[in-house]
C-alpha cells in the first residue's frame, strides 16, 4: 500500500492504495467521490473523464499513483461556489441532454474541456469533440443543444 496525495477539487486529499489502483476507484472508493462514473473499463465510454491538470483524462485508464501530486477535478467540482449547477451542468438541465444520467459526468467534463479549447464550437465540432463519449440513451442531440447554449452563456449571450 502507498499513500497517494493529490489535489481533487482544490483540497489536498490522501488515500493509501495499492499500485495498480486506478484513478477512478481512487476517486470513487478511496475518497467517495462517485460521480466519475465506470462505464466500461477499457476507456472507450467516456464515462469516467475527469481532468488532470487541466486535461481530460479517463480515470479508468490510469494508475492513481501516475497522477500524484496533480491538480485533479471531477464532475463534483463543477458546480459554483454556492453549489447550483455549473453552466455546462444547467445546459445539460435545460436541454435535457441526460436521460439515464450515466454518461451525464463524462459528456460534461468533456464537453467543459472542448469549451475551453473551442469557445464558439459548430454543431458538427461538438459532435466530434465529444466523440470519444457514448451515450446509449439521448441520440446526442439534446446534448449539442446544452453544449451550444454553455457556449452562448459563456459568451455572454444569454438567449
Amino acid at each position: 500500500m502507498t499513500k497517494v496525495t493529490m489535489v481533487v477539487n482544490g483540497k489536498t486529499v490522501s488515500a493509501e492504495t495499492e499500485g495498480r489502483t486506478l484513478l477512478s476507484a481512487y476517486l470513487r472508493e478511496g475518497l467517495g467521490l462517485t460521480g466519475t462514473h465506470v462505464g466500461c473499463d477499457t476507456s472507450q465510454c467516456g464515462a469516467c473523464v475527469v481532468h488532470v491538470d487541466g486535461k481530460p483524462v479517463k480515470s479508468c485508464s490510469v494508475f492513481a499513483q501516475d497522477v500524484a501530486g496533480s491538480q485533479v477535478r471531477t464532475i463534483e467540482g463543477m458546480a459554483n461556489a454556492d453549489g447550483s449547477l455549473g453552466v455546462v451542468q444547467q445546459a445539460f438541465q435545460d436541454h435535457h441532454g441526460l436521460q439515464c444520467g450515466f454518461c451525464t459526468p463524462g459528456m460534461v467534463m468533456a464537453s467543459v474541456d472542448l469549451l475551453r479549447r473551442n469557445p464558439t464550437p459548430t454543431p458538427d465540432e461538438i459532435a466530434e469533440g465529444l466523440s470519444g463519449n457514448l451515450c446509449r440513451c439521448t441520440g446526442y442531440v439534446n446534448i449539442i443543444r446544452a453544449v451550444q447554449q454553455a457556449s452562448q452563456v459563456m459568451q455572454g449571450d444569454k438567449r
